[in-house]
Order: C-alpha cells, then structure tokens, then sequence
C-alpha cells in the first residue's frame, strides 16, 4: 500500500501513527503516556522538516517513522516530568521556594 501525505495528515492519534508506520506498540503504555508521545513525535517531525527540507516523500516518512519509534522508546526510558516537554514541567513557580535555593 502506497503511503502518502494526505493520509498522513489525516492521522489523529497516537495509535493511527504506529499502526500506519507499522510499528509494535503496548496500548496500556500508549494511553498513560499518549500525549506525551504525540508531542515529541511533533517536535521530532518539525525538525526533519527544518533540517531535511529537500527530502523525497520515501524519506521523509521514513524520517517519521524513525522519529515516532524515537519518541515511543523515549518513554520506555524516560519519565514525563524528566523529559519536561510541556511548559507546566519546565516553568519554576513563583511562589514555592526550593530546597536547593536555600543556603546554609
């Protein structure tokens, strides 16, 4: 079956993805770190496109694939709050003071 952009951007969830690239996933892994998953996949995919603008339509979806396989195994690793893709894990707040910011 002949793959192309169309249907990609067609795509919506986590499981749509890997199930078009074919790749093995854990659906229990898939829904507690879903988001998580779809924001590094995004992340991974606006920088082939930065860095690999002249690419065919094959290699770019193979780039896509490598970088949803990357984004998947990440989590296999790694835990949400370490990876801080989201701006609430990487914002300090204004009002806790931290246990490394004080000195004795």
């Amino acid at each position: 079956m002949s793959k192309t952009l169309a249907d990609f951007n067609r795509l919506g969830t986590a499981e749509e993805y890997l199930e078009y690239f074919e790749i093995e996933y854990d659906s229990q892994f898939v829904n507690i770190n879903r988001l998580h998953i779809l924001k590094k996949f995004s992340d991974l995919i606006r920088e082939v496109n930065i860095y690999f603008p002249d690419l065919t339509e094959t290699e770019k979806f193979d780039k896509y694939r490598e970088a949803l396989t990357e984004a998947y195994d990440l989590f296999l690793t790694k835990s949400p709050l370490e990876t801080k893709l989201f701006k609430v894990f990487q914002e300090k707040p204004n009002n806790i003071v931290m246990l490394n910011d004080i000195q004795t």
